[in-house]
């Protein structure tokens, strides 16, 4: 049990009025009977709380939360007494949630029902605990609270974000994924790639007939294409400390993460296949490429459980590992980040490597707060020079773009919050120029 602010104010009312006694007596009277009438409501709205109030509530969430997004919490309340109730919720989140004023309230009628729901947004995966539902009830008269306790602890796993891939899947269902910033790029060429060749028959396309192969056999022979083969394609996930670095309470490792997921699903509808490898200062979780039902479960478990380390990324044991892992060519998305044109330039060697041997795309991120300052306007000389440093990275971002586009790799510098929609087009606009492999 608890007593209210109510209470609190209605025993310094008293406690007033007594005092005033000892300079007008007839208010100590009054104030006597005061403390009379509050004894006896304080000791009717107690037991009141303990023989008449009778509350039942739920917590319900979906069985896992999606990363980065707005997962709702639904709590149920039932007020069994025959007396209006005034509640106050507090349910027990998560740490990681890092929220100690969680608390809701609201009036329910006698013998009736409410619902309340709050939404939660986790910046990072893992598993979140809920502990109790709480509830405070207390009657018209607010002297006193009284707790209840509800719904049992629950564990729920944060994965990366299912629900936009929901939405990818929505969009592409209904041809509307233009509204999402993705473009419509026409395919250039045919579809066809070249199988084998085989004895002319007839009804056969007189185009396809190979002339040099039909002259060294003294009879028609024909050119048989088929359906163009689906490609490999990897997200190459760096998990060093740079990928530390954090936009908007999540880090560039989990935007990587879920543009990974979106980039695979999209990769899967497109008849392609998908697979993840990723890397620090050792070869981490392994998803090979393929087309399968459930490869989607296998990289959405795979990308679950990583987390960056603080250590440096080694790329000298890409290239060995990446040729032991996956046979034949493939296109690579390589999402890392590069503070300035010196931490580039130490491992270009190892990315023209790769990309002799796959395609290669490498994702950096920009730093949206570093835009956001450059277009500030400059106030004083300090300002200035601030300014002036500012610009000076952001030339070396485009001068890393610059240095792989000329060493033929295809690089894309993009914001944190556009990543998937940035990453996507580019894939599409590759695909379409036949620029995967």
């Amino acid at each position: 049990m608890f007593l209210t602010r109510r209470f609190y104010i209605m025993t310094a009312a008293v406690a007033a009025i007594l005092a005033a006694g000892f300079l007008f007596s007839p208010l100590f009277i009054v104030g006597q009977w005061l403390l009379v009438i509050l004894a006896v409501l304080v000791a009717a709205d107690v037991l009141a709380l303990y023989t008449v109030v009778r509350l039942s509530a739920s917590r319900s969430c979906a069985g896992r939360f999606s990363l980065g997004d707005n997962n709702d919490v639904r709590l149920d309340l039932s007020n069994h007494s025959p007396m209006k109730l005034r509640l106050t919720l507090v349910d027990e989140l998560p740490v990681q949630l890092q929220t100690r004023d969680m608390a809701l309230h609201c009036q329910v009628a006698a013998g009736e029902s409410h619902s309340l729901s709050y939404p939660v947004r986790p910046v990072a995966r893992g598993a979140y605990a809920f502990g109790h539902l709480l509830v405070f009830a207390s009657t018209a008269a607010g002297l006193a609270e009284r707790r209840f306790r509800f719904a049992e602890p629950v564990t729920v796993k944060v994965y990366p974000s299912y629900l936009m891939l929901r939405k990818y899947e929505l969009m592409a269902a209904t041809n509307n994924l233009t509204e999402l910033g993705i473009k419509k790029v026409r395919r250039a060429g045919n579809n066809t790639e070249f199988e084998q060749i085989k004895d002319y028959v007839q009804g056969d396309d007189y185009r396809t007939i190979n002339w040099k192969a039909s002259a060294r056999r003294s009879h028609l022979m024909v050119n048989v294409y088929q359906d163009e083969r689906s490609q490999q394609v990897f997200s190459l996930i760096d998990k060093g400390r740079l990928m530390q670095q954090s936009f908007d309470g999540m880090t560039y490792l989990e935007y990587a993460i879920n543009t990974s997921l979106v980039l695979s699903y999209v990769a899967l509808h497109r008849q392609d296949k998908a697979g993840v490898i990723t890397f620090d200062d050792r070869m981490g979780p392994f998803v090979p490429a393929e087309r399968s039902g459930g490869q989607m479960q296998r990289i959405l478990e795979a990308l679950y459980g990583l987390q960056t380390s603080f250590g440096e990324s080694d790329y000298s044991i890409l290239c060995p590992n990446v040729d032991r892992l996956v046979g034949r060519r493939s296109f690579f998305v390589l999402y890392t980040n590069f503070t300035d044109f010196s931490s580039l330039e130490r491992q270009l060697p190892y990315l023209r490597l790769l990309n002799q041997r796959h395609r290669l795309l490498v994702v950096f991120f920009e730093d949206v707060e570093l835009r956001d300052y450059m277009a500030s306007p400059i106030q004083g000389v300090e300002d200035c020079y601030q300014h002036v440093i500012a610009g000076k990275l952001a030339y070396e971002r485009r001068l890393i773009i610059n240095t792989l586009k000329q060493n033929g790799i295809f690089g894309l510098l993009s914001s944190p919050q556009n990543l998937s929609v940035d990453v996507i087009n580019r894939y599409i606009e590759m695909k379409s120029r036949h620029l995967l492999v």
